[in-house]
Order: structure tokens, then C-alpha cells, then sequence
């Protein structure tokens, strides 16, 4: 199975991953795919504020 993601090592404090896991379990979604969704809102409500993020272009942000 093909996939666009990149993979890379994440070292999070034991309470922080227990309480993803928790959050994770609820929603019905992998732990990695908890935290990608995390990260995704967390971009989203940055772009509201600073704009657009371009990965092409080096920003100053």
C-alpha cells in the first residue's frame, strides 16, 4: 500500500501519550492518526491567524 507520509520518530512524555491514547480511543482513530489530526487543526488555526503557510517558500514564522 502506497502512501504520501512521511515517517519519523516522535518521543512524547508517558502522560501526554496515555492521554492521546485516551482521546484517540473515543474518536476511533489510531493513536498516529489522533496526533496527525491534532497537528492538522493546530496548522489551521495558525494559518487563520498568520496566513497562509507556503513549505515551497522559507517564511519567517
Amino acid at each position: 500500500m502506497a502512501t504520501d507520509k512521511r515517517v519519523f520518530t516522535l518521543r512524547l512524555r508517558e502522560k501526554n501519550f496515555e492521554k492521546i491514547k485516551v482521546i484517540a480511543d473515543k474518536n476511533k482513530r489510531s493513536i498516529a492518526m489522533q496526533i496527525e489530526y491534532l497537528i492538522e487543526q493546530h496548522i489551521e488555526e495558525f494559518e487563520k491567524e498568520q496566513g497562509v503557510i507556503s513549505p515551497d517558500k522559507h517564511n519567517d514564522v
